[in-house]
């Protein structure tokens, strides 16, 4: 693991610390648009932009706002969904895997069509969009633990190593 993300990592866990434990969802929580935890868009900006320094003001502003708008859309924590962003891409909106896997989450275009989204898998809005439905779906499938290390193994979960 780079110091870079060792940096996040911590980051993310002082905030955790710093705002206390993350409350159970109640039934209003899940059915509103209100994020599930405490991460707002200005400090997942604030993460993103300390693991990618070349990232614009205005971009950081649109991952943060993508992060909180679909982890609360899909009943995702944003330190999640922050978490697998940074594991995937590094906070490069325009990586790209030898196997295919595009944008800030990785997403594969095979996963990525069956879902009928706006706009294309590069923009940070939609691939965040698509990224954080893949991830909710693993997980109502086969459990948090289980489903986010499908998020990266798919079809073949390799254990809790992601």
């Amino acid at each position: 693991m780079t110091r870079a993300r060792v940096a996040v990592l911590a980051m993310i866990a002082s905030l955790l610390v710093v705002r206390g434990p993350l409350d159970a969802p109640t039934a209003s929580d899940v059915t509103s648009v209100m994020p599930l935890a405490r991460l707002r868009t200005d400090d997942v900006a604030r993460i993103i932009g300390a693991a990618n320094p070349t990232l614009s003001g205005r971009e950081l502003e649109r991952i943060g706002t993508a992060v909180t708008r679909y982890s609360a859309k899909y009943q995702l924590e944003p330190e999640l969904v922050t978490a697998v962003l940074l594991v995937e891409s590094g906070a490069r909106p325009w990586a790209r895997s030898p196997q295919g896997a595009m944008g800030l989450m990785q997403v594969m275009p095979s996963m990525r069509e069956p879902l009928a989204l706006a706009g294309n898998s590069a923009t940070i809005e939609s691939n965040i969009d698509a990224g954080c439905i893949i991830l909710a779906r693993n997980i109502r499938q086969f459990g948090e633990a289980n489903g986010v290390s499908a998020y990266f193994w798919w079809p073949d979960i390799r254990g809790d190593g992601y």
